[in-house]
Parts: C-alpha cells; structure tokens; sequence
C-alpha cells in the first residue's frame, strides 16, 4: 500500500488516531484505508452507458476505471452527515440557470429586488439577482494575440513578434487547408459525374461502385477515390457538404484581415485597458443566445447538476451547493479585465470555490488576474483552473490565467491547475488533448466523455480540461461544505496529496511514440480522489 503523508503523520496513523475524539455522526475511520491504484489492473469489458455517464463518480479499485471514488465517498464516509451550503462560482460563457437540473442550485442575490433598475446592496451591479454578465450581448471575440495585432502598444516587441508569428503562420496553414480542400472537392466532383454516368442513377452505394467494372482509367481512378470518400461513413452529397464547411472555414481565415477591424467590444461601452471602469454589462447570466451557453452550462451541471433526481447526470457536489454565475468568457478569448472583476465579483458574492474552465496563451493585463488571484487568496477562496487543451507542456508554454510570473515559483496558494484524464485505465489513461507540466500543472481529474447539463433542459457528453476543471472544483466544494473551516489552502494541498498515484508509463499528446512516467506530467503524479479527500480533511480539521 502506498502510504500518503499528511504533515508529517501517514494516513495509516491518521485512520487509528480517527476513533478517538471524532466529529459527531462521523463513521469510524479505522475501519477504512486509502485507496491506492491497483498495480496491473486494467478494464477487461468496455463501460456500458449507465456508467460511462458516471465514469467520474467510480471508484478505481472496485470499477478499475480512472475515476475520483465520489460515490463510494457519499456512501461510506458522508452518509447521514450535516453539511454547510458552499457557494461555487462558475466564471464562464454564461449558465442555462433554467435548466431542469440546474435551478434548485442556483445562487439568489437576496439582498437585490429583481428588476426594479436598482443596485439596491449597493455593490456597483443593478439587479445582479443571480450574478454579473460583463459580456452584455457579446457572444464573439478575437483571439488575444488577433487583439495584440491590431493595438501594438499593449504588449513589448518580443510579445507582438510572437503573436504576428503565430497569426502568420495560421494564414500559411489556412492557405495550405483551403488549396487540399478545393482539390479534394474538385475532384471529388468529377469522380461522382463518372460514376452516375456509368450507373446511370444519381444516388448509389459503396457496393455499387466495389461492382462496377470498366478498363476505362478514369472509371477506375473515380471508384477508388469513391471508395475512400465512402469509408467515412456517409453518403456523397454528406461528404460534400462538410468539404464546403471546411473551404468556407479557410477563406474566413484568409479574409480575416478585415475581420481584425471589428470592434465587438464597442457595445458594452467600456474601456477594456482601464481595469477602474467597471461600470458595464448586465445582469442576464444566461446571455443572449442560450444555446451558447453550452460551456458554462455543462461545466455547472458538472459541479452540481442534481443528484439522484433520475435526470441526466449526477453533479460532483450538488447536496449542498450553489452555482454564481459571472459571464467573462466569450467565442474567443476572454479579457483580463473582465476575468479579473468576475474573480472579484464572485469573491465579493460569497463563493468559496470559483472555477476557471478558461485559458489563452497571451495575456496582455495579466497583472489585473494575478491581483484578482491574490484578492481572492486573501479572501480564502479556491480558484479551480483548467490546465488547457493544446498537449502542451506548461512549464514551458504560456497558458493564462496562473499562478506564477516566471512557470517556477507561486505566488499565491489559492490556485489549483488540473490537467485531465481519459476513462481507460491503462497506457490511455491521459486525455490525447491535455497539457501536461511537472511544475504547472498540479493534479489530474476526468476530462474525456464528462456527462452533464447543456442548454434547454439538455444534457451531452463533452471533453476537454474544461471538465476535468469542475470535476476537481465538485470535489473541492464537497470538502469545503463538510468541512468549512480548513482553508482554501489546505484545500488546495488535500486535493493533490490525497490523489491516487499511477505508477506506469502513458501515452502523451495521444502520440503513440511519446510514452513517459505518469507521474513526470505533473506535480503530485496523481489524479484526484474524493475518498481520499474526505479522509484527509478530517483528519486536518482536528489539528
């Protein structure tokens, strides 16, 4: 068994200590162990539906899958046990907070009287009844390094230089895209003229074409290229179709130089470069179309989507928790202004976890956010923060919002990075997409095939560190909420050092020829247990 250290005692010692002088209602602790990976042990049978909608809520030793042992943590040490309400902010694209599995959890403002055009807490947000929109009816935004591009004198040469690097070499690649496209589609064209001529029909099947015989060159040349169009499983015009899509894609690229000049911002009025003017957006944290809101739905119902309530899928922490919601994260990237005042604002408002299922690679304010992180550690607030999805190392490689100026020392102990797991517990087990980091990245959790709340009483599977971010934020406010007076700090430390160690070699960047120690991707080498968790914490909240 691996033994996990809690300053200075082991969780064995941890456990025995435990029957003496315990919580009231808490379960004897002695009778119960950490769980460690199981070493060889691998998913023989694939996941049937029930449980791949709840593969985050598994256990690892009893499913062998990857996942954080939440239900075995609600029915061996939770039970039957008093919990306080927690307040988890979801700074995001905005929330379907009328959503089936989503309202009885979501935050009410109840010092503001809805819609009487009143700021009547007086906190600087009229009718603010369930959160802050600082988008307003934004859905569209450049990218950050499209933004430096076209304002030079909000970064340095070295930072404009590699923002016009990057931006340069996505013409070059849209131009190479949009040339194999238009002669894919081309000939693809002329392959389907031959093949109805020969068949005289418009419409035929895969095994039509297998059949048909011709020594004509042209014949044969159509029908093997048919035959390959044919292998991605649908029919021709289909295929058609989504061949425009990605020429039409392209060409928007190319174009994009116009586009620059768009101004999406000009409608909030405010002055994205002045952090004091903080007079903007609105109350409406749906936003203005609420199917875009698909991101910031989903990552909410991941944290407390109802649970067992026989809808869609069950929230990591949702017993006892509410969702604020502040919309700072449009189709693009996000501002540092706006990520900085949504940090405050859900500070301000009372969230004691706030989740962060946003990043960009430049980050021209960053100074704004790394305040905000700082005002929200003084505060003892949680900030839970997806590690990004370019199979990057970050240690290396810029992914804001974080931590630390210089990708070595932190600043602040309030800010956890989680890099995200897929279900296959074996050389797989880390997402294709993840970014990884020995120094950047604190601790891995769920992030392939996550199933939860999308718009209109919906519910889909999603992937990303975007779901691997909340699965951790869940877990972390189920801690805070059974025991409210460890800090976020301790929280931080209990969510990394109780995770369970994977002693074996994975496949990185989902490139079969990069295979490294599991633990080499982050600092603890471990992936997120709520067994564990609860464990640990009460044994800290005794000290």
């Amino acid at each position: 068994m691996n033994i996990i250290k809690i300053s200075g005692f082991s969780l064995i010692s941890a456990l025995v200590l435990a029957g003496c002088g315990a919580q009231k209602k808490l379960p004897n602790y002695s009778a119960f162990s950490a769980i460690t990976a199981p070493v060889g042990v691998t998913k023989k049978k694939d996941l049937t539906e029930s449980q791949l909608k709840r593969w985050s809520h598994l256990d690892i030793l009893k499913d062998t899958v990857p996942g954080m042992s939440v239900d075995r943590a609600y029915a061996e040490l939770l039970k039957d046990r008093k919990s306080n309400k927690v307040i988890v902010g979801i700074v995001d694209s905005g929330v379907d907070i009328e959503h089936e599995d989503l309202k009885p959890v979501v935050w009410t403002n109840k010092k503001e009287i809805p819609a009487n055009g009143i700021d009547d807490d007086k906190n600087g947000f009229v009718d603010d009844i369930h959160g802050w929109n600082f988008l307003g009816d934004i859905v569209k935004e450049h990218l950050e390094y499209e933004r430096i591009l076209k304002d030079k004198s909000l970064v340095d040469e070295a930072t404009y230089q590699e923002a016009k690097k990057i931006y340069d070499k996505k013409i070059i690649d849209a131009q190479s895209q949009q040339n194999y496209y238009s002669k894919l589609i081309a000939n693809l064209n002329k392959a389907d003229n031959v093949v109805k001529k020969q068949l005289g029909k418009e419409v035929y099947s895969v095994e039509e074409i297998k059949a048909l015989e011709s020594k004509d060159t042209l014949v044969q040349k159509s029908k093997t290229l048919l035959e390959r169009m044919f292998s991605y499983g649908m029919p021709i015009a289909d295929l058609k179709g989504e061949i425009q899509k990605q020429i039409d894609a392209q060409n928007e690229l190319l174009n994009e130089k116009e586009s620059l000049n768009i101004d999406y911002r000009k409608v909030l009025g405010d002055k994205p470069n002045d952090i004091t003017d903080t007079k903007y957006g609105n109350s409406n944290v749906i936003g203005p179309d609420k199917e875009e809101a698909l991101h910031g739905t989903h990552v909410a119902g991941i944290v407390a989507q109802t649970r067992g309530n026989d809808f869609g899928g069950d929230g990591i922490a949702s017993n006892n928790v509410e969702i604020l919601t502040v919309r700072a994260v449009p189709d693009g990237d996000e501002y540092d202004k706006d990520i900085a005042l949504a940090i405050r604002y859900a500070v301000d408002n009372g969230a004691k976890v706030i989740n962060g299922s946003f990043g960009k690679s430049f980050s021209p304010h960053k100074n704004w956010v790394f305040d905000a992180i700082k005002y929200a550690a003084k505060k003892d607030v949680l900030i839970v923060h997806a590690a990004g999805n370019d199979a990057k190392n970050i240690d290396y490689y810029d992914n804001f919002p974080n931590d630390s100026e210089d990708k070595k020392t932190e600043f602040s102990d309030n800010l956890i990075t989680i890099g995200a797991l897929n279900f296959e517990n074996n050389k797989n087990i880390v997402a294709r997409f993840s970014n990884i980091g020995k120094i950047n990245v604190d601790v891995f959790a769920p992030g392939v095939q996550i199933y939860a709340t999308t718009p209109n009483n919906t519910y889909k599977y999603l992937q990303g560190t975007s779901m691997a971010a909340p699965n951790v934020a869940g877990v972390a406010a189920l801690i805070r909420s059974y025991y409210p007076k460890l800090t976020a700090s301790q929280v931080k430390h209990i969510l990394m050092e109780s995770g369970v160690a994977i002693d074996m070699n994975v496949v990185v960047g989902g490139n079969p020829n990069d295979v490294r120690p599991f633990k080499e991707l982050s600092k603890t080498g471990k992936i997120v247990n709520a067994y564990n968790a609860i464990l640990m914490a009460n044994e800290m909240s005794k000290k």
